[in-house]
């Protein structure tokens, strides 16, 4: 029983640090009116997103959107961060899963512009 238990433990810690690695981290810097990334081309698959705040000032956020869908009802929601960027610090968001297609990204708590982000 103690054999079956300890594999059953190794195909599952098998199965999450492959599903980890899948999982790719896009950072993403912000100062005053503006992110420091103008545009971001990506592969289809699962991201987390990383916001630095560099001394904005100010609390910020992330929108991740389908382009030409900005309305908040639009909004990926698993791409907010999962707390507000305080000033010069980082936050993330959940997982998500980028299909191909064009994208928006910014911050309306900073009025950033509205960046692209094409998943290819």
């Amino acid at each position: 029983m103690k054999k079956i238990i300890a594999i059953l433990v190794l195909a599952l810690t098998a199965v999450a640090n492959v599903n980890a690695q899948d999982v790719k981290t896009v950072s993403l810097e912000q100062t005053k009116g503006e992110f420091t990334q103008k545009a971001l081309k990506l592969s289809e698959g699962t991201y987390i997103f990383e916001i630095s705040n560099k001394n904005v000032g100010k609390d910020v956020g992330f929108v991740l959107t389908p382009k030409g869908k900005t309305s908040q009802e639009d909004h990926i929601k698993e791409a907010y961060v999962t707390s507000l960027v305080k000033n010069n610090s980082k936050s993330t968001s959940k997982k998500v899963n980028l299909k191909k297609g064009e994208y928006v990204y910014f911050c309306p708590l900073n009025k950033t512009p509205e960046y692209t982000l094409i998943v290819e």
